[in-house]
């Protein structure tokens, strides 16, 4: 697929602000507002634009999650590689994201539950057990300080250097 140069700033317009109105949009980048609203429609369309999720910072809500990243060790599948086991992963509600990783390990989960007996029911009882997951190693997210380019607390702390005599 190829995006023409206005469906490119559009794109990154949506990607940085996904709030942004699409007359708000255009004249930012003196397109028409239906151009910007066309645009819109066919990075959606063509599964470009696939969500407008909003980044929460569950730490200032009294919601207890808990969140980990769990890098897995597989063995590919013939004809299939790691596509089919992946897809086997994502279709887990814990699951929230996975990638295909360089490295040690060759998926990188990020999965969340709402207590760690949960988690650790989801690693033990329904991860570990596919064939051909070789090994798991879990690591929990105790703070996050940024996410998705968001610094989710500023650091109020004086940033000046302290002066001794």
């Amino acid at each position: 697929m190829s995006l023409t140069q206005e469906e490119m700033k559009v794109l990154q317009l949506v990607w940085e602000d996904s709030r942004i109105r699409p007359a708000d949009a255009a004249v930012m980048l003196g397109m028409t507002e239906e151009a910007v609203r066309a645009a819109i429609e066919k990075l959606e369309r063509e599964k470009v634009i696939v969500g407008y999720p909003a980044l929460i910072n569950w730490d200032k809500t009294p919601v207890e999650k808990v969140k980990a990243v769990i890098e897995v060790k597989v063995t590919p599948q013939r004809d299939m590689g790691f596509d089919a086991i992946a897809a086997r992963i994502y279709r887990f509600d814990e699951v929230k994201a996975v990638y295909l990783m360089s490295g040690a390990y060759d998926l990188m989960l990020e999965v969340q539950a709402d207590n760690l007996r949960t988690l650790a029911s989801f690693v033990s009882q329904k991860l570990s057990t596919i064939d051909n997951v070789l090994s798991t190693a879990t690591h929990f997210v105790l703070k996050k300080y940024k996410v998705d380019g968001v610094i989710l607390e500023e650091d109020h702390a004086d940033g000046r250097l302290a002066v001794s005599p």
